[in-house]
C-alpha cells in the first residue's frame, strides 16, 4: 500500500512540476501581448485564447498534485480536532461517495467532449485567429485520470489512518515562502544574540 501512494505522490509531483512551468510562457507570452497592444499599437489576435488554455492547463494538471500535498480547500476547523481514525474514516466515506464518483464523471465527460472536439478540429469562437482548442479539451482527461491515480493513493491513507492511526505523509518537496523567511529572521536573529 506505501509503495503505491509513493508511486502516485510522485506521478502527481511530476506532472504538477511539469506543467507549473506554463506560468513562464503565460507571463512571456502576457507580457509579449501587452508590449505590443500598447507600445507598437499591433495587438494580437492569439494572445487571449492562448493564456487562457495554458491557464487551463495548468490549473487542471496540478490538481492531483496538490491533493496529494493536501493543498485543497477543506473545512477542517472540526476536522482536525477529531482523531486519526476518525479522520481516516471520514475521508475513507466521502471519498467513497463523492470523490471517486466525480472523477469518473469528469474522465467519461471529458472523453465524450474531447472526442467531440478532435473529430471536427474544433478551434476557439473567442477570437479571429481560429486557435486549436481540441487538444486542450484532451487535459480533461488526463487530468480526471491523475486524480483518479491520486484518490486511489489517498483513499489508502485513510486506509492506513484507520488501522495504525497516523497519516502517510507526502514527501516534502517545496517550502512556503514564509516559512524560508521565519526561518532566515530566525537564523538572523541567532547570529545576532550570539555576538
Amino acid at each position: 500500500m506505501i509503495s503505491f501512494i509513493h508511486f502516485a505522490d510522485r506521478v502527481s509531483a511530476w506532472y504538477g512540476k511539469t506543467f507549473g512551468w506554463l506560468i513562464l510562457l503565460m507571463t512571456f507570452g502576457v507580457s509579449y501581448e501587452v508590449f505590443v497592444r500598447y507600445v507598437l499599437r499591433s495587438p494580437t489576435t492569439w494572445s487571449l485564447d492562448v493564456s487562457f488554455i495554458m491557464y487551463g492547463t495548468l490549473f487542471m494538471m496540478g490538481g492531483a498534485y496538490t491533493l496529494s500535498r493536501g493543498g485543497h480547500v477543506r473545512g477542517d476547523f472540526l476536522y482536525r480536532l477529531w482523531p486519526v481514525r476518525v479522520q481516516g474514516a471520514v475521508d475513507f466515506v466521502l471519498y467513497l461517495i463523492f470523490f471517486f464518483p466525480g472523477i469518473t464523471a469528469l474522465i467519461l465527460s471529458g472523453w465524450k467532449y474531447s472526442a467531440r472536439s478532435w473529430q471536427y478540429s474544433e478551434v476557439s469562437v473567442n477570437s479571429p485567429a481560429g486557435i486549436p482548442i481540441y487538444q486542450f479539451k484532451t487535459v480533461l482527461v488526463a487530468a480526471g485520470l491523475l486524480l483518479f491515480l491520486q484518490g486511489i493513493a489517498q483513499l489508502l491513507r485513510s486506509v492506513i489512518a484507520m488501522r495504525d492511526g497516523v497519516w502517510i505523509a507526502a514527501e516534502e518537496d517545496v517550502e512556503e515562502t514564509e516559512q524560508l523567511l521565519i526561518s532566515e529572521h530566525e537564523a538572523q536573529t541567532q547570529v545576532t544574540l550570539d555576538r
